[in-house]
């Protein structure tokens, strides 16, 4: 099954784990850049766009914009 162009067995993060590791990024003093995050840790972005319209979108759910 597919979402968003995104096979769901693909999915492994929940959106609040999604939520942490973006927080857990910013803490560790990590960018937040959707083209460093994509290069770094594809999993995260994949998650993240599955649960979130978008990257900016997942990022004020974490509270970084």
């Amino acid at each position: 099954m597919k979402r968003k162009g995104v096979n769901v067995l693909d999915i492994t993060l929940q959106a609040d784990e999604v939520i942490n590791r973006i927080r857990q990024l910013q803490s560790n003093g990590a960018t937040v850049s959707k083209k460093q995050v994509k290069q770094s840790d594809p999993e995260l972005m994949r998650n993240a766009l599955f649960h979130f319209p978008s990257w900016d979108h997942a990022l004020k759910n974490a509270e970084l914009l």
